[in-house]
This record gives structure tokens, C-alpha cells and sequence, in this order.
């Protein structure tokens, strides 16, 4: 099964409006249409811009008060969804859950309405410390008309275990979406990426914002680049990238995936990790 995919690289911007944040969402998602994408991924910490919308006093909102939008952003990327036929997947957006938690929640939109969750498992301490999040309790895999899929954010992509978790559950594309705000960041989650996609065979589509919020802490600097992310063999690209974007640009990437690539290569591959994983020794977290 092949099918088409796509990761923008978002430029974060202060904005007076929701409208704006609609108006540039759509943008990028009228523009994947053009190209024939069935799934387009947006970045981690994409509703962060709507904090500088601000209050009547002109301050910037702050992160315990994102949840106030989460019925308009929900909306905005259904009715999206619905109108180009294209499975979303809309970055993170910060919610409320029924005990009083904040978490920062990776969303799918599919295109017949249905919308599913994964929060974010393992948080960084800014997240902790600074925006008082509490992490998931479980991990999803999603079943799709392109086969199963897993949403994994940023940090969680450092932790071999969970996208192991993700495997044994039948993923074969790990959707990544990512904010980072410098190099060091950066590299450390794209460099997991890579380890991630050796080690269990599937594809990694990964992207991070890109710009700067100026009146939102903790937004004021990101640096970001998109890419989708192959096992190193020979039906692949040699160092294991299909595309990436030009880091710090507001852009589109655009791949096909071949999810039968994957399955022949975990059969009779150069190497074959997935198969030759020692559960005698190891667990297999499924």
C-alpha cells in the first residue's frame, strides 16, 4: 500500500485573532490538497499562538487558559478535515482533562468526523516546572485507511520503549510531531528518530515549529525542520531520509509512503531488527 503524506514546518507568529490562526492553518492544509496528500502533520505546541491573541488588558494569555479554545480548535480541524478529505493530525493543543489536569494532547482528524487523542507520555521539565502538565497514562495505536499509526511527541520519540510499545501494537508510520527551541533539541529528537526507525523498520514523519512567539514565555525561540524518516536499507534512501525541509523556513514536505517496503525489508532486509529482537532476554512491551 502506498500513500501520500506531508509535514509543515509552521511559523509561529503573534496574532490578534482566531481567525488568523484558522486562516493560516487552512493555508497549509489547502496547499497539501493541491499536492494530493491523504495525511498532513502539523507540529507539537501549535496552539501556543493563540496565547498572543492576549486578554482585554493587551497580556498575553497563559498556558492554563489554552483549554478555553479547545472547542474552536476541535472544530476548525474537522471542518478541515471534512472539506479537503485529508487525515490530520494537528499537532498538540494543550487540554483540560475531567480531573483538573492539563495535557499537552496530540489530535487525529479524520475525514468522516471522528477525532482521537494520544496524550504526550513523557514531558520535559519546562513542561512540568513551568506549564504544570501531567503526562499520559497509555498509548494508542489508530487503524486508518493507510494502516495503523501511532502519534508520539517530541520527547517521546527519545524513549526506545514506547515506540517499541508502538510496533508491537502493529504501527508502521510513528507521527512525531515536535517543538524545539534550539539545535541542541532538535538534534536530539531527529537523531532518535533515526535510531527509532533502525530499530523497528517504520517510517518516522516528524516536523517542529519554526519562528517566534514574542509575548508568549517559553515560545520566543523554535527551531524546526520537517522530515520523513526510513529504515537504512536498500530499498530506502541511504541515510534513511525521503525528504526533509529547509531548516527555519515556513514550508511543506511531501512523501510516498510504501508501507509493503516495510514489510519486505522486516522479512528479508540486509538486516532485520524487528525480527531479530532478543524477547528470551529483553521484554517486548506489547
Amino acid at each position: 500500500m502506498k500513500y501520500r503524506v506531508s509535514a509543515v514546518q509552521y511559523e509561529l507568529a503573534d496574532i490578534n485573532s482566531f481567525a488568523e490562526f484558522a486562516a493560516q492553518t487552512t493555508h497549509y492544509v489547502r496547499n497539501a490538497a493541491e499536492y494530493g496528500v491523504q495525511a498532513l502533520l502539523f507540529p507539537e505546541f501549535l496552539t501556543t499562538q493563540l496565547l498572543s491573541i492576549g486578554d482585554v488588558q493587551g497580556k498575553p494569555l497563559t498556558i492554563d487558559q489554552l483549554p478555553d479554545f479547545t472547542e474552536q480548535y476541535e472544530q476548525h480541524f474537522k471542518s478541515l478535515a471534512a472539506d479537503y478529505g485529508i487525515h490530520i493530525i494537528g499537532g498538540t493543543h494543550v487540554v483540560r482533562s475531567k480531573d483538573g489536569k492539563l495535557r499537552n494532547t496530540a489530535y487525529l482528524f479524520d475525514p468522516d468526523g471522528r477525532v482521537r487523542t494520544q496524550a504526550k507520555i513523557h514531558l520535559t521539565p519546562t513542561e512540568v516546572e513551568e506549564w504544570n502538565m501531567s503526562p499520559g497514562d497509555g498509548l494508542e495505536v489508530f487503524d486508518t485507511p493507510f494502516g495503523t499509526i501511532a502519534m508520539l511527541t517530541c520527547y517521546d520519540i527519545e524513549f526506545p520503549e514506547i515506540v517499541r510499545m508502538a510496533r508491537a501494537k502493529g504501527a508502521d508510520v510513528i507521527y512525531c510531531p515536535s517543538c524545539t527551541d534550539d539545535r541542541h533539541g532538535f538534534y536530539r529528537v531527529r537523531y532518535c528518530a533515526h535510531a527509532r526507525a533502525v530499530e523497528n523498520q517504520v517510517y518516522i514523519v516528524t516536523t517542529g515549529t519554526t519562528g517566534s512567539l514574542r509575548r508568549v514565555d517559553f515560545m520566543r525561540a523554535n527551531y524546526g525542520q520537517a522530515a520523513v524518516i526510513t529504515p537504512n536499507d536498500i530499498p530506502f534512501p541511504p541515510r534513511g531520509i525521503m525528504c526533509e525541509g529547509t531548516e527555519n523556513h515556513d514550508m511543506l514536505i511531501v512523501a510516498d509512503l510504501d508501507l509493503q517496503l516495510l514489510h519486505d525489508v522486516r522479512q528479508s532486509g540486509s538486516v532485520t531488527t524487528w525480527r531479530d529482537r532478543r524477547t528470551d532476554l529483553y521484554p517486548d512491551w506489547s
